[in-house]
């Protein structure tokens, strides 16, 4: 028998028109981790929807074999039958069912005249999810009362209960802070231990080449290369290479900081929880940013970071929200997203898909519609033709992969999608830029080339907000960093002392004194 447990053979996939893969070839042995890497648009989850059967046969050229025999998937539920699960980003759970419930929704426990057994049901949820680490969780409680994390593993203990021999997970960890992406990565060692063979997207390196014996690359539409662990160098400055066929020797654009005045300031911030208003979110913050700076927002997941970001833009979180802001200065109100708008302050959220984007709309609309009022109308009458030019002058200027203007934002990647939220609110012509996790889920080009339109803007004198849960992108893109622990301000770090150790120091001083 042949060691590969999948062979798909120049597979090809055209949308429009249009070749998204281009006689694509791709080789995976039994019982590995196998990492598929590549730019955002270059193919690699549209080359997992044909092997699952979401594409079905007929709607691409090219011909796949999975334990040695040809298959032709009709749909998801075939490819399932055969042992291939795919986990999407975009986690595929129905969040007001019980956790038991979703791990075998659509693939029921059932008895006598096909009803479904509620005891075994509930029995083999509890065995599976200790498989992945869920031991002793409360299998009666709905799914949206967990975290990603724990969703995650749902998703996973999901496909082991349908048998899965190939495990396919897309940016499993896009969402998730470095513990529960630790955790997820150990889980995919115990099922290679146990035999499942997986393939892994990611953008993530270092995970990659934590957990992966074989990497394919994909550019462009095309497979490249694919590199295993043993014989071929195995390094993030390797992959990159493949990935954007060039040596990447700066993964951060140089910028020569012109710091002006104070353009935004925050006095004596406070914001309690939205559902508990005895609870208090954020403390007593104050902070201010200069023209023409880049001031970081770091600190572990669930520090408040967001929280903060999203009251001051319009009050857009909490309640019993109190405190200043100032703008150049002077005192304004701002209570609803419409103010901060008017006040010239943008914020780009770090969920794209529910707070940034219509996907069922074109790039254009999504593009103009945070400044329509402003700046794309007059008497109520929209000045198409401008709003038309603006959006090919930004699709140009940012490098947005589409087809046209017209193309709905829903058939974008991950990266290209981001491009498009950032076109939205420059467009509104913001003093003060707020970016939340800018770079989340996209890979190291597209990440390169949204650096880019920061220091560009930062040249051109906008005050810039970046959160992040990256350190070194803190440490890369950012004049100075305000660490958040626990709702407060840990400490301000300088660009020269700019270090994860020292961000990790006034994280851990702070937790030390709140005790």
């Amino acid at each position: 028998m042949s060691e590969f447990i999948l062979e798909m053979r120049h597979i090809t996939k055209e949308f429009s028109g249009v070749k998204a893969l281009d006689d694509v070839n791709l080789k995976v042995k039994k019982g590995e981790i196998h990492a598929l890497c590549g730019e955002n648009g270059a193919g690699k989850s549209t080359l997992m929807n044909i092997l699952s059967g979401v594409y079905p046969y007929g709607t691409y050229t090219g011909e796949i074999y999975y334990q040695g025999e040809a298959c032709k998937f009709s749909d998801i539920r075939e490819s399932e039958q055969q042992g291939i699960v795919i986990i999407h980003q975009e986690l595929a759970l129905s969040p007001y069912l019980s956790i038991a419930e979703n791990v075998f929704v659509g693939n029921e426990v059932t008895g006598m005249r096909g009803v479904i057994d509620w005891t075994k049901t509930r029995r083999r949820a509890q065995e599976v999810l200790a498989k992945v680490g869920l031991q002793g969780e409360d299998i009666s409680q709905p799914v949206n009362s967990l975290g990603v994390g724990k969703q995650q593993l749902i998703e996973i203990a999901k496909a082991m209960e349908k048998n899965v021999s190939l495990l396919i997970l897309d940016e499993p960890t896009a969402a998730l802070n470095d513990e529960e992406s630790r955790h997820l990565l150990e889980i995919m060692l115990q099922l290679k231990a146990q035999g499942i063979t997986c393939i892994l997207i990611s953008h993530k390196l270092n995970e990659i080449s934590y957990v992966a014996d074989s990497i394919t690359v994909i550019r462009d539409g095309k497979s490249i290369e694919t590199l295993e662990k043993e014989s071929t160098e195995f390094t993030e400055d390797r992959i990159i290479k493949g990935m954007v066929g060039r040596e990447l020797t700066n993964r951060y654009p140089k910028r020569e900081s012109k710091i002006g005045d104070t353009v935004l300031e925050i006095k004596d911030w406070n914001v309690f929880h939205p559902e508990d208003a005895n609870r208090k979110v954020i403390s007593g913050v104050n902070f201010k940013v200069r023209a023409g700076e880049v001031v970081g927002f770091a600190g572990l997941m669930g520090a408040g970071r967001t929280e903060l970001a999203m009251s001051i833009f319009g009050h857009s979180y909490g309640q019993k929200i109190s405190g200043d802001i100032l703008l150049h200065g002077k005192k304004v109100e701002i209570k609803t997203v419409k103010d901060a708008i008017h006040n010239k302050i943008a914020y780009v959220s770090e969920d794209r898909k529910s707070y940034g984007l219509v996907l069922i709309d074109d790039i254009k609309h999504n593009m103009s519609m945070a400044a329509l009022k402003e700046h794309f109308a007059r008497k109520g009458i929209i000045d198409q033709n401008k709003e038309i030019l603006e959006a090919e002058k930004y699709k140009k200027l940012i490098n947005i992969k589409a087809n046209s203007i017209e193309q709905d934002v829903g058939s974008l990647s991950g990266g290209n999608q981001q491009k498009v939220v950032l076109a939205k609110w420059i467009q509104t012509h913001p003093d003060v830029l707020i970016l939340d996790e800018p770079t989340r889920g996209i890979d190291v080009g597209a990440k390169y080339e949204i650096y880019c339109v920061i220091n560009d803007l930062a040249k051109q004198g906008k005050a810039i907000i970046v959160i992040s849960s990256e350190m070194p992108e803190i440490i890369g893109t950012c004049d100075r960093a305000y660490v958040i622990s626990e709702g407060h301000i840990a400490g301000e770090i300088q660009k020269d002392e700019l270090t994860q150790e020292n961000i990790m120091k006034s994280i851990i001083s702070h937790g030390g004194k709140e005790k």
